[in-house]
């Protein structure tokens, strides 16, 4: 089994309207095979809670456009892991540091992932594994 044609042009929509707040990291995983309750999961994640906000509120108004509403959102509040579940897919945005804690790309690392055009594949493939202290080395 593997996700529906609706769910991956969900999933991809979600990973633009993330990619166009500047999210980083964006990956987008067919879970169809090992969960019944999703097709799909977009990844992404951002360096503080502000950009988390910015991102949750593109991806909701970019997907509310084409007629989607979400059934659950989780962790607004916080901004440090938001959950947007529009059933089908299941959006997560997390701080840097939550993503490299948590490590979703790790624990469903046997999911195929969906290619996503225009995006940027991570280097090495799993930006879990990423030092948050490299990543925020930058600044």
């Amino acid at each position: 089994m593997t996700a529906t044609s609706e769910a991956r042009e969900l999933a991809v929509a979600a990973a633009h309207a993330a990619a166009d707040k500047k999210a980083s990291d964006v990956v987008v995983l067919d879970v169809s095979d090992q969960l019944v309750i999703t097709d799909a999961f977009v990844i992404a994640s951002a360096p503080n809670e502000r950009q988390v906000g910015a991102i949750v509120d593109n991806v909701e108004e970019q997907l509310r456009l084409n007629g989607h509403k979400p059934v659950r959102r989780e962790g607004a509040r916080e901004g440090r892991w938001v959950l947007l579940d529009y059933v089908d897919v299941v959006i997560h945005v997390q701080h840097q540091e939550e993503r490299s804690f948590y490590g979703l790309e790790r624990l469903w690392k046997d999911c195929p992932r969906i290619e996503v055009a225009g995006l940027a594949v991570p280097a090495d493939g799993d930006p879990a594994e990423e030092d948050p202290a490299d990543a925020q080395g930058a600044s």
